[in-house]
């Protein structure tokens, strides 16, 4: 493998990036919303990439990853559908007499929903739905949702490490190495389970004192729907977007069809539906984040900064691939956790198929991988996408009741997220010791 020097480009790349999310993780000192910085980090490395000549505004925009900006505006206008028929308000209520004021046991219920979901699904199209969903039961218990948005985006993201299409980092090494969907759960399937019931634990204890609270809302009076038939069309819809995302592969329609297929539906069966007032609810901001934050990772790629920064693991694969494997899991999380983990994935694959072609076994290094990427999105507020879209359902929450205490900060994320990471990794270090023959032997491959 050609050996990656450091010049200047790189480093420049590198400060852009660190300056710009330090930036991001401090919105709420400077008063800059994480949008508008990450709009002026992206304009600013595209004007350093074009002077040192490793970025051009043509490859910005082709870093934008718009398979996930397609896919998270399709499923927000459906949700906006569904939450206008009332169908919501009836199923929190349901879910709320189970509960019986029961904090934990609601969120066990919830986080088991969202996580057999993101199992079929991608993490992201599961908090879409489940969010609004969470901020509903929330309110008419009359307590706060934060433990629980969270609660969905860290089960949502630790669960759907076990599949192929539950995260997308998976769906990016199962493409590239040739893992189906069975090698899949197979070897991630008990250590994702055990990660799972330790973010279980994990969250109440860290959310003790808010879990503790007696709620003082009830679900005794019957609520009505606001629009039955158009609840029962969105949720054929919702079926059917089930089943297209679990044979997206098979189709050849990349998930944004599949959501976007959905939507035109949706709109087509229930015509008196207003798509002025559809797209009102679908947060630009938050899409206009993604595009910024993509085309900043992507300079920090073209300038082969990551790749940079990968190399070094070669001397550990091949002195010992068990501790090679250790450290890949905790950098993977480390640096997902920091610049989300698609665009690391992403930067990773390469490095890792070249020393496979170099003779090098590394068959452990893929699970590491995506055990890495998957549990170190929990640490951050901005680690994974389905956490920066629980963190604006928070905001848009606190916006609309005048109070500040409902948004989700960097700092309240750090609390919770970074523990659990830290734990979920610890597990999964400690499996992947005691397992490692099995982890490390050969699979089969899709050819």
């Amino acid at each position: 493998m050609e050996i990656i020097v450091l010049d200047q480009g790189m480093l420049v790349s590198g400060m852009v990036l660190v300056i710009s999310f330090i930036l991001i993780f401090t919105e709420t000192l400077h008063g800059y919303h994480r949008s508008k910085v990450a709009m002026a980090g992206a304009g600013v490395m595209i004007l350093v990439g074009q002077y040192y000549g490793f970025y051009s505004p043509d490859e910005a925009f082709e870093a934008i990853d718009w398979n996930v900006i397609f896919l998270l505006a399709c499923m927000m206008a459906i949700v906006a559908i569904m939450i206008s028929s009332g169908g919501f308000e009836r199923l929190a209520a349901q879910i709320g007499k189970f509960a019986r004021g029961r904090q934990f046991l609601l969120m066990a219920i919830m986080g088991t929903a969202v996580t057999f979901l993101s199992l079929l699904l991608d993490n992201v199209t599961t908090v879409v739905i489940f969010g609004p969903l969470i901020v509903l039961i929330a309110q008419k218990m009359k307590v706060t949702p934060i433990p629980y948005l969270m609660a969905a985006a860290l089960l949502s993201d630790t669960g759907g490490v076990a599949t192929l299409v539950g995260d997308p980092p998976n769906l990016m090494i199962g493409s590239a190495v040739g893992i189906s969907f069975m090698t899949f759960v197979e070897h991630l399937g008990i250590i994702v389970l055990a990660a799972w019931i330790g973010t279980l634990i994990a969250l109440r204890f860290l959310c003790r004192e808010e879990l503790s609270k007696i709620p003082t809302g009830t679900f005794e009076e019957e609520i009505p729907y606001k629009d039955k038939s158009l609840w029962l069309k969105a949720c054929f819809v919702l079926g059917l977007l089930v089943i297209l995302f679990i044979i997206h592969d098979v189709i050849h329609w990349q998930p944004w069809m599949v959501a976007g297929a959905g939507f035109i539906i949706l709109v087509l069966i229930a015509k008196h539906v207003e798509m002025e007032k559809v797209m009102t609810e679908v947060e630009m901001p938050l899409l206009i984040f993604f595009i910024s934050l993509f085309i900043i990772v992507g300079g920090v790629e073209q300038s082969n900064f990551l790749q940079y920064i990968g190399q070094f693991i070669i001397e550990f694969v091949k002195e010992d691939l068990l501790m090679a494997t250790i450290i890949l899991m905790w950098v993977s999380a480390v640096m997902s956790a920091a610049i989300d983990n698609i665009p690391f994935t992403a930067a990773m694959i390469p490095i890792l198929l070249s020393l496979e072609s170099q003779g090098i076994d590394i068959t452990p290094l893929w699970w590491a991988l995506a055990l890495g990427v998957g549990m170190g999105g929990n640490g951050t507020h901005i680690g994974s996408t389905a956490n920066v879209y629980i963190v604006t359902v928070s905001e848009r929450l606190a916006k609309k009741e005048n109070n500040p205490d409902l948004a989700i900060t960097p700092w309240k994320w750090a609390k919770i997220g970074l523990p659990v990471m830290i734990l979920t990794l610890l597990i999964c270090t400690i499996i992947m010791y005691f397992f490692f023959d099995y982890y490390s032997a050969p699979f089969s491959r899709i050819s």
